[in-house]
């Protein structure tokens, strides 16, 4: 399976699996096909899509589970949250922002 290697001179690099780098990626609306950058400017507003996004999530979660219990059926099982793969990314954003530097994957 692919990996995403995110990189900044601020922190260690970040590691994830193909499927959650990209979906983070799709979120920020960068193209996960070609290596890539994020900027001081940018990490604020990445943060900010990227916890709406797990909210929105969260949200689905709960619907699902209510129609299923509604409907008298198990609850369905979910995966790890976004909230929890997204932590560790956005930590990075946030730590780099304040130090002036980017982040970049794919170089």
């Amino acid at each position: 399976m692919a990996l995403y290697r995110f990189k900044s001179r601020e922190t260690g690099d970040l590691v994830m699996l193909q499927p959650h780098g990209q979906r983070i990626l799709e979120i920020l609306v960068k193209d996960p096909q070609v290596p890539g950058i994020i900027r001081p400017v940018e990490m604020a507003s990445a943060v900010q899509a990227l916890r709406e996004a797990a909210q929105a999530e969260e949200a689905e979660h709960q619907r699902r589970v209510q129609e299923a219990e509604a409907r008298g059926e198990v609850p369905p099982d979910f995966d790890i949250s976004l909230r929890l793969r997204s932590a560790p990314f956005i930590e990075m954003l946030q730590r780099c922002e304040r130090a002036e530097v980017d982040v970049v994957w794919g170089v």
